[in-house]
């Protein structure tokens, strides 16, 4: 058994650089081609079920990769603990923003209006675990958000502050866990 996880494709706002949520923002030209290019990639590893956040721009690129696997087509199911976290007041802000940045650091606090990085571990990481407790012997694709990805590394393997607070994916970067 694997565990894969999948950020989206890019949107117009990570390609402005803002802080990418909740919005449901779609895919833009660019995050569809990234959407086939990771589908071609995954073509070959067979992949038993697809879990997605709700939000379009995950789906998209999660019904990408199902469309083009080689062998049984997996479900796509929408899973909402994997929705993005909830940036609250800087929603739609740029990331380059000095007062972003330092709450961004503040890894117990709750971003106002928002959820704290624990809000978000203590909804995704019980579905970690059931996941991995009923999933055995399966290869499963999660694809979902920056900031969840961050938080699915931070199950896997222990990190630093300083490494959760840097850490990122790329659009259409996979890893593989297990």
């Amino acid at each position: 058994m694997a565990i894969y996880i999948a950020r989206h494709g890019e949107t117009g706002w990570n390609r402005e650089n803002r802080v990418l949520g909740r919005t449901d923002v779609p895919l833009n030209e660019k995050g569809f081609a990234q959407a086939a290019e990771l589908a071609e990639r995954l073509a070959d590893t067979p992949i038993d079920i697809i879990y997605t956040s709700p939000l379009q721009r995950t789906v998209d690129t999660a019904k990408a990769v199902a469309d083009r696997q080689k062998g049984a087509r997996p479900c796509v199911v929408a899973e909402p603990c994997l929705i993005e976290h909830n940036f609250g007041i800087f929603e739609g802000v740029d990331r380059a923003d000095p007062i972003y940045q330092r709450e961004k650091r503040t890894f117990v606090k709750r971003y106002p209006g928002g959820e704290s990085y624990l809000d978000v571990a203590a909804r995704v990481y019980p579905f970690l675990e059931k996941l991995l407790e009923e999933s055995r012997g399966k290869n499963i694709l999660l694809v979902t958000h920056g900031g969840i990805c961050r938080i699915i590394t931070s199950y896997f393997q222990d990190m630093e502050n300083e490494d959760f607070a840097a850490f990122g994916m790329k659009n259409c970067e996979v890893r593989k866990f297990g």
